[in-house]
């Protein structure tokens, strides 16, 4: 999610809103809940997000090894979050940056290097570049580990004129204390969808 100053002429399509509004405290206590159990099908991040009145830019890749957009179901993904308001980006692998019709015109970089991290794009909006970006306005939760500081208070408390949040969707709707047993309680998920893709392939799986 990506809560950005509003500049002018620009055409990054992020949310733009104050950080008092109650919406944003909303925002701020429920990403702070990770309900134990409770299944990503239930309740999902750009759900939960849409509900609060929240417009976020979700970054996917296409060179990734865990999705493949192309399939049914990435297109269908992608659809989904267009359904629910949100605007959908690139997260590239430095330094290919093939924006197709899929995307809006922003680009992420995946594991940036600090060389290139804040370059200009060509024709796009480089989400680590002025004035998007400020590493005083920036909190991420790579590795469920926030950046800076948790965000939280100061969110409650309208303690930023602007803020650019990275978030990770997988962080918050599985359990885990780190991000070994976050990800290991994902892999553990997925497992009972990869039987049914695998069966929905014509694989016998019995």
């Amino acid at each position: 999610m990506a809560v950005s100053p509003d500049v002018e002429g620009s055409t990054y399509p992020p949310v733009r809103f104050r950080v008092d509004e109650v919406r944003v405290r909303a925002f701020a206590d429920a990403v702070g809940y990770r309900g134990p159990g409770v299944p990503p099908t239930m309740v999902t991040v750009p759900e939960l997000e849409a509900g609060l009145g929240v417009r976020a830019t979700y970054l996917l890749m296409t060179e990734s090894v865990f999705y493949n957009l192309a399939s049914g179901e990435g297109a269908a993904a992608i659809s989904r979050l267009r359904a629910l308001g949100h605007a959908v980006g690139l997260h590239a692998v430095y330094p290919t940056v093939d924006l197709d019709d899929r995307f809006d015109r922003v680009v992420s970089w995946h594991n940036p290097k600090p060389e290139y991290m804040s370059e200009r794009v060509p024709g796009a909006v480089n989400v680590y570049a002025e004035p998007y970006f400020s590493r005083q306005a920036y909190r991420s939760d790579s590795n469920q580990h926030w950046r800076s500081g948790c965000p939280h208070e100061e969110l409650r408390g309208g303690g930023f004129p602007w803020l650019q949040i990275l978030v990770h969707p997988a962080i918050w709707v599985y359990p885990g204390a780190t991000m070994g047993q976050t990800m290991r309680a994902m892999v553990e998920a997925e497992s009972a969808r990869r039987l049914d893709q695998l069966m929905a392939d014509g694989i016998h799986v019995s």
